[in-house]
């Protein structure tokens, strides 16, 4: 080498320099504890890891949503939990009181006083119980339906949820199957006419869903004094009497497939009337009003097991999707809507085939986002009713508040039995509340939990696969690199020396 340009110099020092701007980048994995740092480093592997983070951030927050969602329901269970116990103190209370041979006027009064104490604690905690200053069991987390929108066929209606997006969800109706009550026709040929009347009766038991009850018939009894026999033990036997023609009309108190009416004949009384027009007729299963058939029946003398007709339940579409019918009741229970309709049980309410608009839900409910985005599909509305007194129980028997003082279901003065009725749907009612707010805190609150940790962690891994360090890896590279560096150090001090060469030519 006798010239000044040394070329293995500058090939050292670009060696020497890359190898060094490698060392750096080796370092600042090593301490950053990231693999890319910025995008030259990896820019496919940066969008992946920044979708990846974003995907993180969604999932933290649904965990988060989730998590307060239980907090809320576990405050909403625990006001409940408080007003069943209340209810069930009540349902002594009225049930003491059904004994009016055995209590004072004094006691009835005080009885009532802890009645009237017991509704103002009620009342209280429903007006009380909040999280984060929002009220829980007021109804201000119950749905909200469309002013005038109810249909007179409709009795009473619950939400328990609903998907409703940035629109209102119209109800629609279409009732596919008449709701029936069991029944059966007593044709007696107007008053009874027994063969030796003074010796001989007319002996049927009659049952129903609540019990049975023997009833026995001189000759010339009136089918008036027939039906009033039977209507006197209706609460008895869950049975009632109207007069039809020349008999009597046997009905169950309610509609629906549980409910029946069964009549055996323990002792024809040798009626005289031709067999032809006596008898027992079963109804129609598609009119209630009629017989099955003029020549359906069978006589008393031929009756050898109790003749017996079930009720039918009501069946019904909801928004296309097949209803479940309980007597005069439909209820759906799927994704988007979460409902039970109770219909009319006369007019063209459950009896009648029809199609309607029950209502509109415009709003409302306890809106949940539990998952990572935030759409309809992830949002839960959940329905918490007010549970004041005025509002537990129901339009049929009445609410709780009518068993205040001065009211009609009062245990001073009151009906007893009709409190009593109230008090057991107030606490089917607050109990189902309670068992769909346990299921949601179970079943959804819980399993969503679960699920988003198991993606929480299968993202983050998937993230810290692209973007975090190997530090195996990259301390084996940095060892590599200080060799390498260094091995250039030195190549470059050999070049330099090369060049010194030339000074002593010029010597």
């Amino acid at each position: 080498m006798s010239r000044i340009n040394n070329l293995n110099s500058l090939v050292a020092q670009r060696f020497l320099s890359h190898q060094n701007r490698a060392l750096s980048k080796s370092l600042e994995r090593l301490s950053t504890g990231l693999a890319i740092n910025r995008g030259a480093d990896n820019p496919a592997g940066l969008i992946a890891s920044e979708k990846l983070r974003s995907n993180i951030a969604k999932v933290e927050g649904a965990i988060a949503n989730a998590e307060r969602a239980e907090q809320v329901v576990n405050i909403a269970e625990g006001g409940l939990t408080e007003v069943s116990s209340l209810l069930v103190e009540l349902q002594s209370l009225v049930t003491e009181a059904g004994s009016e041979a055995g209590l004072s006027e004094e006691e009835k009064e005080a009885n009532q006083t802890q009645i009237d104490g017991i509704l103002q604690t009620i009342d209280r905690i429903a007006s009380t119980t909040s999280f984060a200053g929002v009220k829980l069991l007021n109804g201000a987390y119950d749905f909200q339906t469309s002013a005038g929108s109810l249909d007179n066929r409709v009795l009473d209606f619950q939400i328990n949820g609903a998907k409703l997006g940035t629109s209102s969800q119209i109800v629609n109706v279409i009732i596919t199957q008449s709701a029936q009550h069991g029944g059966l026709f007593l044709s007696t040929n107007g008053a009874l006419n027994l063969n030796n009347s003074a010796a001989h009766r007319l002996v049927l038991e009659v049952a129903g869903t609540e019990g049975t009850r023997e009833f026995s018939f001189a000759s010339g009894t009136t089918i008036t004094d027939i039906r009033d026999s039977i209507n006197s033990f209706s609460e008895v036997t869950g049975v009632s009497a109207t007069l039809s023609g020349t008999g009597v009309r046997l009905m169950s108190s309610e509609l629906g497939s549980d409910r029946f009416v069964s009549v055996d004949v323990i002792s024809d009384g040798q009626i005289n009337t031709p067999a032809a027009n006596t008898g027992i007729y079963v109804l129609s299963s598609n009119d209630e009003n009629t017989i099955r058939s003029a020549t359906d029946n069978t006589d008393f003398s031929a009756v050898t097991t109790a003749i017996r007709d079930d009720g039918l339940d009501v069946g019904a579409v909801i928004n296309g999707v097949t209803a479940r019918g309980d007597g005069a009741e439909i209820s759906i229970n799927n994704d988007g809507l979460d409902l039970s309709i109770t219909l009319s049980s006369t007019g063209n309410g459950a009896q009648i085939l029809d199609s309607f608009t029950a209502f509109g839900i415009t709003g409302g409910g306890a809106v949940f986002n539990l998952g990572p985005d935030v759409n309809i599909h992830n949002q839960i509305r959940l329905g918490i009713q007010n549970v004041a007194a005025r509002n537990l129980g129901n339009s049929g028997t009445g609410f709780l508040d009518d068993l205040g003082a001065g009211q009609t279901a009062n245990v001073v003065n009151g009906s007893v039995s009709t409190a009593q009725n109230i008090v057991d749907a107030a606490i089917d009612q607050v109990t189902l509340l309670r068992g769909r707010l346990g299921a949601f805190q179970k079943f959804v609150i819980g399993s969503t939990i679960r699920s988003l940790g198991i993606e929480l962690e299968n993202t983050k891994a998937a993230e810290s696969i692209i973007r975090d360090t190997d530090f195996a890896a990259e301390t084996a590279e940095l060892t590599r690199r200080q060799v390498l560096v260094a091995a250039a150090s030195n190549s470059l001090n050999i070049a330099n020396s090369q060049a010194t060469s030339v000074l002593g030519l010029l010597q």
